[in-house]
C-alpha cells in the first residue's frame, strides 16, 4: 500500500527531475574518475540499469585499438561485475555511427558505458551522430549512462582535455563540446591521483558560468536530475567562479567526500 506521505515524496521527486536544469530529467549517470574502479560503483550502474540481466552496451571508443570485438577483455570488468547482456559497440566510423543498424544496438539498451581513453575519439565518432542522440535516449527512458575517465569527461557539455596534441592541454579549439549530460558542467579526472587538482582553475576563470568538478580515481558521482552523491574511495573537487576561500590565497575550490550529496543548480551541498 502506497502511503500518502509516500505518494507526496515521489511526486515532489518526479517533479524535481522533470524540472532539472543541470542535470538529465529522467535516468542516472554515474560521473568516475578512473583509476581501479570499486566493486560498489559497479554494483550502482547495474542497479540502475536493471540488474544484471538488463541489456547493457559497452563503448571502449576512446581506447587506443582500431577494432573492438565482443570478447574484448577491455569489457571484462563489467563481465566480472556481474553484467549478462554485454554488447561492445565501437566505430571509428561517423558514417557507421550514424546509420540505423549501429543506433539500432544503443536503442535496445538499459545501461551504457563509456570506457577510458581519449576524449577526442568519441567526439570524433560519435558528435552530432544518431548513436549520439541513442545514447542520449538511454536516459530518457529511465536508464543510466556512466563512464570512467575519459568517458566521464565526456558527459560534462564544455569538454576539458579534448585536445589530439595531449591531454595536459585543458582548453582545445574544435574540441571543447562534450556530449552534454550535464549542462553547463566541466568534468576533470583523475584527480588527485595525477596531481590535477589546480588544472581546472584556468578553465573556471576563462568561463565563469561553468561550473568544474575534478574527480579522483576509483570515486564516482551518481546524478539524477539536479543532485548528486559522492561514492567511491577518494574525493571530488568543486570549481565555481563564486566561491572564496575561506583563507585569503587558498585553493579556488573545495572537496567534497563518499557520502556527501549536492545540489547541482544551487551550486551547495545539499
Amino acid at each position: 500500500m502506497i502511503t500518502r506521505r509516500a505518494f507526496v515524496v515521489g511526486a515532489a521527486a518526479a517533479a524535481s527531475a522533470l524540472a532539472a536544469r543541470v542535470g538529465p530529467a529522467k535516468g542516472t549517470l554515474i560521473v568516475i574518475g578512473g583509476g581501479d574502479l570499486d566493486a560498489a560503483i559497479l554494483q550502482r550502474f547495474i542497479a540502475a540499469a536493471g540488474g544484471p540481466d538488463a541489456p547493457v552496451v559497452f563503448v571502449p571508443t576512446a581506447g587506443d585499438n582500431a577494432h573492438y570485438g565482443q570478447d574484448d577483455r577491455s569489457a571484462n570488468f563489467l563481465r566480472r561485475a556481474g553484467c549478462r547482456r554485454l554488447d561492445v559497440l565501437h566505430t571509428r566510423d561517423r558514417n557507421e555511427a550514424d546509420s540505423e543498424a549501429f543506433a539500432a544496438r544503443v536503442r535496445a539498451a538499459r545501461g551504457v558505458f563509456f570506457g577510458g581513453g581519449r576524449q577526442w575519439r568519441l567526439v570524433d565518432s560519435f558528435l552530432g551522430t544518431r548513436a549520439q542522440r541513442e545514447f542520449e535516449a538511454v536516459l530518457r527512458r529511465g536508464g543510466v549512462i556512466a563512464g570512467t575517465s575519459a568517458g566521464a569527461t565526456i558527459q560534462g557539455s564544455y569538454l576539458v582535455r579534448g585536445a589530439r596534441e595531449g591531454n595536459t592541454v585543458m582548453m582545445a579549439p574544435g574540441y571543447e563540446q562534450g556530449f552534454g549530460y550535464l549542462r553547463r558542467v566541466a568534468i576533470d579526472q583523475h584527480l588527485l591521483k595525477r596531481n590535477r587538482q589546480d588544472d581546472m582553475v584556468a578553465v573556471i576563470g576563462r568561463h565563469p558560468e561553468l561550473l568544474g568538478i575534478g574527480i579522483d580515481e576509483n570515486t564516482a558521482i551518481v546524478v539524477q536530475g539536479d543532485r548528486f552523491e559522492v561514492i567511491g574511495l577518494s574525493k571530488v573537487a568543486i570549481y565555481d567562479a563564486k566561491y572564496r576561500p575561506a583563507v585569503a590565497g587558498g585553493p579556488r575550490y573545495y572537496f567534497l567526500k563518499a557520502g556527501d550529496r549536492f545540489d547541482l543548480a544551487r551550486r551547495r551541498a545539499a
